[in-house]
């Protein structure tokens, strides 16, 4: 074999060819060819431009990233001198403000075209700005971008979000807010209206004739004399005290007789104005300063964020009418305050009033007649399912949330009144419904087949029917009065005969443990009326099912006799009965019970008129229901109707139901009645009304009374019988009745 001499080579070669050897032979896996093997010719690598990617993709992120308000992300984007120019913090305020200013709803942004050159390149792109109040704001911008670090990024400026941004320049909107709409009652009278309105108070050591001022203010306020002593009657002889609130013109026209009277304080201020008070605070609500929670809510519907709004009632259901669209123009404006441009523009719509069914001297009257009671009174129109009145007490003074009212210092102390006067009690206080429940127990009856109208029973004033250890008594054992006898069905709902009802119930647990509850679903308890434009709770009508689940136990006998008269689990609202008897009065339609007639723009036609809605009819035949409704003339005239003492010559023909109610937390029960009138008056229409009393007694003492005195107010026009416990008509109720 022919061995090869290699050539001398320098020593710096011979030594970097032993490091190379040495290097090789540390690499495990190399295998080396002998040295007599000929070195291939050198092969010559091409050279590669390198390549860049699509700055598309960066723009679209960006642009994606904009519309989800991801700001961290767009500025991650940014160039490195971009990044240099602006913060972070000041980069996100940037956009935010936009939004802020502009009311920006939503960002939609795309890609249009691009052009790269090099290590630079520029993207074409759209945005929409979708605002509330100027509409959508529409542009195109180039968008810059540089190839550095091996990534594409956003050389940005200002005028990125907005070609008319560019230079440091902002948003500026300017509203155009239409007036808030006002609130009426049915004739037209204001509830809740924008105006002028006076602050008026009290300071004791300027008091130089308290007669003459207690008689102005009672005039001027509607509140008693003694009413108003009490409210000053303990302060400081300094202090400012607050009295109450009155309308502008009204104290115009007293205004020179106010002024001279020493004593008096009165205070103008530009307000939402609620007459007397309040009438009908709880369905009107009040105003107040958006909350947190809501501000975006809010900001997507054209607010700024610092307007006070509906809370509560009707105020709140009906700020969109309310509250108007507002409109502006929106302007880009350079640092020194010049308008540089008008990006868009759009007109406020004008808001629209609202035109309730409530009637303003009755509802006034209502609330005067609850005087110190904490119940309601609930009258509606059962033709149709107008509430004429709806008072709840105790009641509040909206005016107290405006804090321009130089006596809105009372606002803390009403919230904090342990008898919740913001609380509808006609629509969101729930209660058991006492005797009142056994219209629908007495039609269960009737519809299951087992009683008959004249079905007898004799009543000894004890129901042991559980046994020995479940012993019942009739409510005629507690007051001493000699037990009801042998009677039929209409008489036992006449009487309020409970024994009889007990084995009403125990026969139809043994028929069907639920049948009473779907028997009182179908009257429309325990359910919402739907009413929608207030508040309501639902209440509660139990079954074995709910019991199981709820508390974990069997439904037993003593469950269905403890339902059968309206105690037990059974929880309803006053509305819930108003409306049921609306449908015993009107032939059987549950009419969903409603308070806005309509709603009407400035000088317009009226743009949802009121129609009747009927939400369903009582399961009962024409006969059955005449049945029911003999019972309840019964209560009113038979003599020994619960409540015949109450009406034994009540010229305004009158059915209804008293209803005496357990409360065990409490101790004294609830006093309910339940009725309507039928005096087919061509100029008066017939009312159903729904008295409840917290707390107080029997329903036939307290709450039959008072729907006696307001039936006479609505018929008669005014108070014609004293109350049991008056002594003088327009005597303040208590909660004690007069011996």
């Amino acid at each position: 074999m022919t061995r090869l001499t290699p050539k001398p080579r320098p020593a710096a070669l011979g030594r970097l060819a032993l490091l190379l050897t040495l290097a090789l032979s540390a690499c495990g896996g190399i295998e080396f060819l002998p040295a007599d093997t000929p070195t291939p010719p050198p092969s010559l690598a091409p050279t590669l431009t390198p390549v860049t990617p699509d700055p598309s993709g960066t723009a679209a992120t960006f642009l994606d990233a904009w519309g989800r308000g991801d700001y961290g992300g767009m500025y991650s984007l940014l160039s490195p001198l971009s990044q240099d120019a602006v913060s972070r913090d000041d980069f996100e305020a940037r956009y935010r403000e936009v939004v802020r200013t502009a009311n920006v709803i939503s960002v939609t942004a795309q890609v249009l075209a691009s052009l790269k050159t090099g290590d630079t390149a520029s993207v074409s792109f759209e945005v929409n700005l979708k605002t509330a109040v100027v509409g959508t704001v529409t542009r195109k911008a180039e968008m810059p971008l540089v190839y550095t670090g091996g990534r594409w990024a956003i050389a940005w400026t200002d005028g990125l979000i907005l070609p008319e941004l560019a230079g440091g320049n902002t948003l500026h909107l300017d509203y155009a807010v239409p007036a808030r709409a006002n609130i009426y009652d049915r004739n037209g009278l204001g509830l809740a209206v924008q105006g002028e309105a006076v602050a008026v108070g009290v300071q004791k050591n300027q008091i130089t004739d308290e007669a003459a001022l207690l008689a102005a203010l009672s005039e001027l306020l509607r509140l008693k004399p003694e009413a108003i002593q009490a409210k000053y009657a303990n302060a400081q002889p300094d202090w400012y005290v607050p009295i109450g609130q009155a309308s502008a013109e009204d104290v115009q026209a007293r205004l020179g007789a106010l002024t001279t009277i020493g004593g008096i304080i009165l205070t103008r201020y530009t307000t939402r104005y609620y007459p007397y008070g309040g009438v009908a605070p709880q369905v009107l609500g009040y105003l107040s300063a958006i909350p947190p929670e809501a501000l975006a809510e809010y900001q997507a519907r054209g607010y700024t964020g610092d307007e006070r709004v509906g809370r509560a009632g009707l105020e709140a259901w009906g700020e969109p009418y309310l509250a108007g669209k507002r409109g502006g123009v929106l302007y880009a404006v350079t640092p020194s305050g010049e308008i540089a441009a008008k990006l868009a523009e759009s007109q406020a719509q004008p808001s629209q009033a609202l035109y309730t069914t409530l009637d303003r001297a009755l509802q006034l009257e209502a609330q005067n007649v609850l005087g110190n009671f904490r119940g309601s009174i609930t009258i509606l129109d059962p033709a149709t399912g107008e509430i004429l009145a709806m008072a709840s007490n105790p009641g509040y003074d909206p005016n107290l949330f405006d804090p321009t009212n130089r006596n809105s210092a009372g606002l803390e102390t009403m919230l904090a009144d342990p008898g919740r006067p913001l609380l509808n009690r006609a629509t969101q206080g729930v209660y058991p419904p006492g005797s009142v429940f056994k219209i629908p127990m007495m039609a269960a009856a009737l519809m299951s087949g087992l009683f008959t109208p004249d079905t007898p029973y004799t009543c000894t004033g004890v129901w042991n029917t559980l046994g020995p250890e479940a012993v019942k008594y009739d409510w005629t054992v507690a007051f001493g009065v000699a037990p009801h006898g042998t009677l039929n069905l209409v008489e036992a709902l006449a009487y309020s005969c409970d024994p009889y009802f007990y084995t009403i119930a125990y026969d139809l647990f043994e028929y069907n443990p639920d049948y009473m509850t779907e028997v009182a679903h179908a009257f429309g308890l325990g359910r919402a009326t739907g009413i929608g434009q207030v508040a309501e709770a639902e209440g509660l009508i139990p079954d074995p099912a709910w019991k199981a689940a709820a508390i974990g136990e069997d439904w037993t006998p003593g469950d269905s006799v403890n339902m059968g008269i309206g105690q037990g689990y059974v929880q309803v609202t006053p509305l819930q009965i108003a409306q049921m008897m609306g449908a015993v009065a009107n032939g059987g339609t549950l009419f969903r019970p409603q308070i806005v007639h309509h709603v009407a723009p400035p000088g317009g036609a009226p743009l949802t008129p009121f129609a009747p809605i009927a939400g369903g009819a009582l399961p009962v035949s024409a006969e059955q229901l005449a049945v029911i409704q003999a019972g309840l003339d019964g209560a009113i005239n038979l003599p020994k109707g619960t409540a015949h003492q109450v009406f034994p010559t009540f010229e305004i023909p009158v059915l209804g139901k008293t209803g005496t109610a357990e409360d065990p937390a409490v101790g004294q029960p609830h006093a309910w009645f339940a009725g309507y009138t039928q005096a087919h008056r061509p100029d008066k229409p017939d009312i159903v009304m729904v008295v409840m009393i917290e707390n107080v007694g029997e329903g036939s003492q307290f709450a039959a009374p008072l729907f006696k005195r307001m039936a006479e107010i609505y018929f008669l026009g005014r108070a014609y019988s004293l109350l049991p416990w008056e002594q003088e008509f327009s005597a303040t109720p208590t909660a004690t009745p007069a011996p």
